[in-house]
């Protein structure tokens, strides 16, 4: 029997599974987009924004502003910069604050 396990396990190829993409970090983009924390945005209206601007699922963009609020900022969105840029005008006109940074 042992002889018969290891001729099966002889002719088995085995190989490194492909590495799986993380969702946030799929692209190499160039920028990220932050909104930052303050004392006169509800936690609705950064939602809606969110979902508005930036196309966030309702639950992705409450955990972002959950984050927002206890860690003071967070990542919103990470793409080049012709996609970020507008974003963020509308973020910011919408009197929330927000800064794209470049990615190193």
């Amino acid at each position: 029997m042992r002889v018969m396990e290891d001729l099966i396990m002889a002719n088995q190829t085995f190989s490194t599974p492909a590495p799986v993409a993380d969702i946030l970090t799929e692209t190499d983009a160039g920028y990220s987009l932050t909104v930052w924390n303050d004392d006169i945005n509800t936690f609705d209206w950064v939602i809606e924004t969110l979902v508005e601007v930036c196309a966030h699922s309702p639950e992705q963009a409450e955990q972002c502003s959950l984050l927002i609020h206890y860690k003071g900022k967070c990542i919103v969105k990470k793409g080049e910069l012709h996609v970020v840029q507008p974003m963020c005008e509308a973020i910011l006109d919408r009197h929330i604050n927000a800064t794209i940074d470049a990615l190193v």
